[in-house]
């Protein structure tokens, strides 16, 4: 890596505490989304460590939600329902409420969630999932998907911008696939001032950045107006990734990975950045 020689220590004494806290006297900048926040941050202040939170991204309701719903009156039509993330999930439930249906409705579908995070959100609304990849990635939903769906009808419900790789390749592997725009991200220009504040600010430097997924590297890099260079400011700060895709859009955006989690996953996140500084 081309910044991990440096010390990530820091400056301040490991005593017996350091067990118990061991992110004591370590800054941690959030760049999740504002409602979305407070988990990590939570986490993260268990074990002392203390949090600035800055969204680099804003979720933001599509422009029209006739596709949805379009798809949503007609899910009697599919086989299969793929939910990417907590977003899009809470974006299908709330159309749900206003088209008046019901869990009902998905009860002959299989349900395939990309993690635990958003498994957890669709069993918390009353529904099954039947299918979580071992690696929460689109790539490994394919592979757990690919031999199942030949001539079958898959919903996909996700972002408006959003990698194809699964319905690139679920129709390679012959499924009709039909992708709705449940919700869009946008960078939150409320942020630009804050966050150009906080990284030239010497007295309070940050210790570490935290990136849950390549939007979130896209925006930081739009907030900061980066031209291909890195900002001096980020010399002798952390970036942690919380998996490979959003690993390749921090390297392929010039920025470099310090800490990538091994479990694609908050909890995967924290230990990862606890590891480093310990």
């Amino acid at each position: 890596m081309k910044r991990g020689a440096r010390t990530l220590l820091s400056g301040k004494s490991r005593g017996a505490s350091k067990s118990a806290k061991p992110l004591a006297g370590t800054r941690v900048l959030v760049g999740r989304a504002r409602h979305q926040a407070g988990s990590l941050s939570k986490e993260l202040r268990k074990l002392g460590a203390e949090v600035l939170e800055i969204p680099f991204i804003e979720i933001r309701r599509p422009r029209s939600f006739r596709p949805l719903d379009s798809a949503l009156k007609n899910l009697a039509s599919y086989d299969w329902l793929i939910l990417t993330s907590v977003n899009g999930v809470e974006a299908m439930w709330e159309r749900f409420g206003k088209l008046r249906l019901t869990k009902k409705s998905l009860a002959h579908l299989e349900i395939a969630a990309i993690g635990p995070a958003t498994q957890k959100a669709i069993e918390k609304r009353g529904a099954s999932v039947d299918v979580v990849p071992e690696e929460y990635v689109a790539e490994s939903v394919v592979k757990s998907l690919r031999r199942q769906v030949k001539g079958k009808r898959i919903l996909l419900v996700r972002a408006k911008v959003a990698r194809d790789v699964i319905p690139d390749e679920l129709r390679e592997a012959g499924a009709h696939v039909n992708v709705v725009e449940a919700y869009e991200t946008i960078v939150p220009k409320s942020s630009r001032t804050r966050l150009r504040a906080a990284l030239k600010n010497r007295r309070r430097h940050l210790d570490v950045i935290t990136f849950t997924s390549s939007s979130t590297v896209k925006n930081f890099v739009a907030l900061l107006g980066m031209r291909a260079k890195v900002p001096a400011s980020l010399e002798r700060t952390t970036l942690a990734s919380i998996g490979p895709v959003t690993s390749a859009t921090l390297r392929e955006l010039g920025l470099g990975v310090d800490v990538e989690a091994k479990q694609y996953t908050i909890p995967g996140l924290v230990k990862a950045i606890v590891v480093s500084r310990t």
